[in-house]
């Protein structure tokens, strides 16, 4: 039967679009095309230094709905909004260290650019982009825990009893 239609419309002039609804032959694939193929090439991309009106900035704490606080390297405190070429495609965490463009008109707000890799953070310290102060891979939680060691003292001495 199928042999027959199309031989009958090889004679003929039949819009393509008649064959490919009838037959059903305009699918992509599934989700699975939709989700890509997980290729890592972010490790081969180059290194984006900062411009004017950009700076670095190191990610705080989440707050939901694609906003962010950022500390900024020239020692502000941000609100950072992830711009939408990113939203569920970079997932951005806290303790990331990101590049941000300042806004014009709002000083106390930016918009989260870039986010680098763990090693990019490594090589912009290098180069001196990063103070040396720049904590790479850390987060709030992990700052606050780190001190002396003798913090496990909890403020009730037990001899007194």
């Amino acid at each position: 039967m199928l042999a027959f239609f199309l031989k009958f419309c090889s004679n003929r002039a039949v819009p393509s679009f008649f064959l490919t609804s009838l037959f059903h032959l305009t699918g992509n694939g599934g989700k699975n095309r939709r989700r890509g193929k997980g290729d890592n090439e972010e490790s081969k991309r180059e290194l984006e230094f900062k411009e004017e009106g950009q700076e670095y900035a190191q990610v705080v704490k989440m707050l939901g709905n694609g906003r962010c606080e950022c500390f900024c390297y020239d020692g502000v405190t941000r609100l950072g909004h992830i711009r939408g070429k990113m939203r569920k495609k970079v997932w951005i965490t806290a303790g990331d260290i990101v590049l941000v463009g300042k806004r014009d008109f709002q000083d106390e707000k930016v918009d989260i650019i870039h986010k680098y890799t763990a090693d990019e953070a490594r090589n912009l310290k290098q180069y001196g982009e990063l103070p040396d102060t720049a904590r790479i891979n850390e987060t709030a939680v992990d700052l606050a825990m780190t001190g002396d060691g003798n913090d496990d003292d909890i403020g009730i001495d037990f001899d007194d009893i």
